[in-house]
């Protein structure tokens, strides 16, 4: 079977070996042409008879304000005002926010299978945006767990399970691969 990729397999596996989660970025917008070629990689993610359960919800200021002043205020009941503001400030350097959901479905077995997609198109577009030299950072943290969370970003909970937020935008810097299990110790054999 012959490629139309522009990389060979061993240039790919590097490329998806070399990802890393990116925690502080750069305050530069990402250009649109990145975002969009970013969710063409994502909606491309493998899904059981095409259901295309994924939605991308892109969050505008005002929505990522909210989402921020709600950390901080988790953030300040825990370790005080001043961590709490600590904590605003840097979410909101963020340039890019998205929340990504899933299709419900009455079948618990499609709905496990929807989720499952859409966590494979994240993984997509990190690696989209990752080609494009920007990083990426999937979050599923304790704003995102308030009951008012779902109302905040535009989905209702009843049609739509929650996946992730992400954050994106160009890194501060690249680090190096983290160290990961061998494959030995993850992979299991049965006759």
């Amino acid at each position: 079977m012959s490629s139309t990729l522009p990389l060979n397999a061993s240039s790919l596996q590097a490329f998806v070996r070399s990802r890393q989660t990116t925690h502080d970025f750069h305050g530069e917008s990402v250009p649109e042409d990145s975002l969009r070629r970013a969710l063409e990689c994502a909606i491309r993610a493998p899904n059981h008879h095409l259901t295309n359960p994924w939605r991308f919800t892109l969050l505008g200021h005002q929505t990522r304000a909210a989402i921020a002043s709600a950390n901080a205020r988790l953030v300040a009941a825990k370790r005080g005002e001043e961590s709490g503001q600590i904590k605003y400030t840097r979410w909101m350097a963020v340039p890019g926010w998205m929340v990504v959901t899933s299709l419900r479905d009455p079948n618990p077995v499609r709905e496990e299978e929807n989720f499952a997609a859409s966590c494979c198109a994240v993984q997509n577009f990190a690696l989209g945006l990752y080609a494009k030299d920007l990083g990426c950072k999937w979050t599923s943290g304790a704003v995102t767990q308030l009951p008012e969370f779902p109302e905040l970003v535009g989905y209702d909970p009843a049609t739509e399970r929650f996946v992730g937020l992400l954050w994106f935008g160009y890194p501060k810097q690249h680090l190096p691969p983290t160290a990961r299990e061998p494959v030995e110790s993850v992979l299991r054999r049965r006759p």
